[in-house]
């Protein structure tokens, strides 16, 4: 089963997704975190996720590249904090330019799901502001949309996050 979970920063989204993951057996429960601690506001947003987690019986596995070929276990239930982070990773590395990246990571997230029972994805929804960035900026964006996209065809439930409220898309 894979649930895409979708909103933007602060709209409670990763909250909903931990919240989901309870519903799964203790023992089966991975976060994979996918923000490399680069600076002093990536690692306090670090600590808040890693508090929030606090006592709930996940297993954290840490990936800052691709996902494709990850040691997973077996049937675990995942929830993967989040596709923002994770393109992030691959797109600012200079061994992927050229490279369909949509394609790359879409596949590489979804190859998770030949492993684990559950998969839940968090992304974010970074395209309602109504303003235009920097070329590369745009380019980001645009790749992030379209992994949004492809997910959201491929998952059985997608949920966007609003002010703490889920509501359900698919």
């Amino acid at each position: 089963m894979v649930h895409l979970i979708i909103g933007g920063s602060g709209s409670g989204k990763s909250a909903y997704a931990e919240k989901l993951m309870m519903e799964e057996p203790e023992e089966s429960r991975v976060y994979l975190a996918t923000m490399r601690p680069c600076d002093q506001e990536c690692r306090e947003k670090i600590k808040r996720h890693q508090d929030m987690r606090r006592d709930k019986g996940f297993a954290t596995l840490e990936c800052y590249g691709r996902v494709r070929g990850l040691l997973v276990p077996w049937g675990s239930s995942l929830l993967l904090e989040c596709v923002g982070n994770l393109l992030t990773n691959v797109f600012y590395n200079e061994k992927y330019s050229g490279k369909d990246m949509a394609q790359m990571v879409t596949e590489d997230i979804l190859d998770l799901q030949n492993r684990t029972r559950t998969l839940i994805i968090v992304t974010n929804d970074i395209f309602s502001d109504g303003l235009f960035y920097g070329v590369e900026t745009e380019a980001y964006r645009a790749v992030l949309g379209q992994v949004n996209k492809n997910l959201a065809r491929a998952a059985d439930h997608v949920t966007e996050v609003v002010y703490g409220i889920p509501v359900t898309i698919k």
